[in-house]
């Protein structure tokens, strides 16, 4: 049990010149997903600390119980990695209400039977 560390690496992301940040965004369903993904194209285009290479990607990663979900995945300069983290999760709140996407909240519903 004690070589099981022998054999594993770690890796200090920190260290690298370049890291991929990931984000999920979830819009109500309803909700345009051209719409959704030009949105967010527009806004990694206008921050000029985001990389043109490697591309960058954007899916709808999943329909999820109450949204559905888009993943965004972009390549920053590391000492950019987190202030790009949260200036595109500020900017996608604010611009998703701008252009009337719904950013919706997890919410169930209960169904009494008598």
């Amino acid at each position: 049990m004690a070589g099981w560390l022998t054999n594993s690496s770690l890796t200090n992301y920190s260290t690298e010149l370049r890291r991929r940040v990931d984000f999920t965004f979830g819009v109500a369903y309803g909700d345009n997903t051209l719409k959704t993904k030009e949105t967010l194209a527009e806004l990694i285009n206008a921050d000029e600390r985001i990389l043109k290479d490697p591309e960058p990607f954007i899916g709808l990663s999943k329909l999820g119980d109450s949204s559905v979900n888009f993943v965004v995945r972009v390549w920053v300069e590391s000492g950019d990695y987190w202030s790009v983290f949260f200036d595109m999760n500020e900017n996608v709140y604010n611009k998703f209400n701008e252009v009337g996407l719904t950013i919706p909240f997890p919410q169930m519903d209960v169904h009494l039977h008598q």
